[in-house]
């Protein structure tokens, strides 16, 4: 495994934004570079391949063996309570959830609890029908709209994160 800027396992830490790279947008990737610089956020991207980050010490690369999950089990492993994960992979996210991380999509829509069983019965029921042979299509192209509940999300995260640094700055 290649890590950037040396190890990620500082524990106790401030919250930071994991990011399922592989499949993440290069326009909500760029939104996270410039949150990171401008709050002194740490973001990590996790990926099964290269790629190249502006240079920062608050963007971090962990590149991790290609394989089936294997980036997924790598942020699972990771993320800690309060910490966000940008990813659209629902599996991925019923196990975030679980351990209080909280996620987010890069179409700006916040899983949680409330909606995650939901959202993986009909992921269930979408791969049934696409191994029954029924095309189902995939999802609408990445929008202006999107980008825009993204960001607002963004913001509203990057708020929450600030707060509980803060809340444990003047704990100390």
């Amino acid at each position: 495994m290649n890590t950037t800027e040396g190890s990620l396992d500082v524990h106790p830490r401030a919250p930071q934004i994991w990011v399922d790279a592989d499949a993440c947008p290069v326009a909500v990737k760029e939104m996270l570079y410039r949150a990171a610089e401008r709050t002194k956020l740490e973001v990590t991207l996790v990926a099964n391949q290269y790629m190249r980050t502006p240079p920062s010490k608050f963007i971090r690369l962990l590149q991790v063996p290609k394989g089936f999950d294997v980036a997924d089990d790598e942020i699972v492993r990771r993320a800690q309570a309060g910490d966000w994960v940008i990813s659209s992979d629902i599996p991925l996210a019923s196990q975030l959830i679980a351990k209080g991380v909280h996620v987010l999509t890069p179409r700006g829509e916040r899983l949680s609890k409330e909606n995650i069983e939901a959202l993986h019965t009909m992921r269930d029921f979408m791969d049934t029908l696409r191994a029954s042979g029924i095309e189902t299509g995939g999802p609408p192209a990445y929008s202006q709209a999107d980008k825009k509940a993204f960001a607002a999300e963004l913001d509203k995260a990057v708020l929450t994160m600030q707060r509980l640094i803060k809340k444990g700055d003047n704990a100390k």
